[in-house]
């Protein structure tokens, strides 16, 4: 198996900002023309969490800016390469409450979707489920376990409340479709009474679309259809 690369490579921490320049020299071996996520403290509190594409010049910058004399520590993460860097700042941003004196705005995911709102549709169609059972119309729920696929599509796009993206890679090419509200899926602006059905255009031959397609679960994660089904 392959060894994955960390997302930190080296870091350093609660160092005095007058090592800075105290110990210039040894310290600009290790951070200089290297990005990373860093934190600066006062008095042992965190005052500022920031991120840079070159650490030494920034630290060096905040000794003059704005941020002059109002910390005396500070620590670096040095990152493998800055890919996820702003999402590494914002998270951290996002986690630490209160947000630290020296930071002006809060942490933003703008490829991230925020499932507060489904989070509330869900609960909502969870109390309906409770209260059918509890007040003895249990048959119905039954049912559900033997709903048809295309119903269970049907059903997961009109709760997330817009048509559902797919795409399946055969013999090294993407394809690429979307399921309407009604369950319908849309190929090659041809409509498909069911996943499978558009699957087999295809592949031409009998074609297991639950297993075939893939949905976006979340940004740039892509999961088998199948996956709505468990649970």
């Amino acid at each position: 198996m392959p060894k994955k690369s960390p997302l930190v490579s080296q870091h350093l921490e609660h160092i005095k900002f007058n090592a800075l320049e105290d110990y210039q020299q040894i310290i600009r071996t290790y951070i200089r023309r290297r990005e990373g996520v860093y934190a600066l403290y006062r008095k042992g509190t965190l005052y500022y969490v920031g991120l840079a594409s070159d650490l030494k010049w920034r630290l060096g910058n905040h000794l003059k800016d704005r941020h002059k004399e109002k910390w005396d520590a500070f620590s670096v993460y040095l990152t493998v390469n800055a890919e996820h860097l702003k999402e590494l700042e914002s998270l951290m941003l996002r986690v630490i409450k209160p947000m630290p004196k020296g930071n002006k705005q809060s942490g933003k995911f703008p490829m991230s979707e925020n499932l507060l709102g489904r989070f509330k549709k869900d609960i909502k169609e969870h109390e309906k489920k409770r209260l059918r059972e509890l007040i003895g119309i249990a048959p119905k729920i039954l049912k559900q376990r033997q709903v048809r696929s295309d119903s269970l599509l049907a059903e997961y796009v009109k709760r997330t409340g817009k048509s559902l993206r797919l795409r399946a890679v055969y013999k090294g090419k993407t394809y690429r479709a979307f399921a309407q509200k009604d369950g319908i899926v849309r190929y090659k602006n041809r409509k498909y009474m069911s996943a499978s059905a558009a699957g087999k255009a295809v592949i031409q031959r009998g074609c297991n679309g639950w297993a075939f397609w893939r949905y976006e679960r979340a940004p740039g994660q892509w999961v088998r259809l199948s996956n709505m089904r468990v649970g």
